[in-house]
C-alpha cells in the first residue's frame, strides 16, 4: 500500500471540497492511503511538495487548487508559476498529478471540480498513481 500526499492550496472552500472529494475516492479506491495538507495558494503547492518529498514518507502527491482569472495579470503569473514548478519537480522523478484548476470563472470550475462531472481532482489522483506506477517500472 502507497502513502499519497494531498497538497491543497484552499482559496475556495466549496470548490477544494470537491476536488479532495475525488481525488480522496480514487486513492481508497486503489487501496492506497493519503493525507491531506493546506497552503495558502497555488504558488505555494510545488514548495510543499517539495519540502515532503525530502522525508521520504510519501510515495506520491496530488496538487489541488482553483486559480480563477481575474481582472489583473496575477492570474497568468499564479497559473504558469504553479505549474512550471510542480513540471519541474515531476522532471526531478516526483510523481506527482496536477489538479490545479486554472478557469475564467466559477462555472467552469464547478465542471471540472465535481466528482459526477469532469472529477480533476480524482484524474489527478489517477495522474499520480500512474507516475508511482512508472517509477516502480523503471526502478526508482
Amino acid at each position: 500500500m502507497a502513502k499519497l500526499l494531498i497538497v491543497e492550496a484552499r482559496f475556495y472552500d466549496h470548490l477544494n471540497d470537491l476536488l479532495l472529494e475525488g481525488a480522496r475516492a480514487a486513492i481508497e479506491a486503489e487501496g492506497h492511503s493519503h493525507e491531506t495538507v493546506t497552503v495558502p495558494g497555488a504558488l505555494e503547492v510545488p514548495g510543499a511538495i517539495a519540502l515532503a518529498a525530502e522525508t521520504g514518507r510519501y510515495d506520491g502527491f496530488v496538487a489541488l487548487g482553483v486559480v480563477i482569472r481575474g481582472e489583473t495579470y496575477h492570474f497568468e503569473i499564479v497559473s504558469n508559476e504553479s505549474a512550471r514548478g510542480i513540471m519541474a519537480l515531476t522532471m526531478d522523478g516526483i510523481a506527482i498529478g496536477n489538479g490545479i484548476l486554472t478557469v475564467e470563472d466559477e462555472a467552469q470550475a464547478l465542471t471540472r471540480a465535481r466528482p459526477d462531472e469532469k472529477n480533476k481532482g480524482g484524474e489527478a489522483a489517477k495522474a499520480a498513481l500512474a507516475m508511482m506506477k512508472l517509477q516502480e517500472k523503471f526502478g526508482r
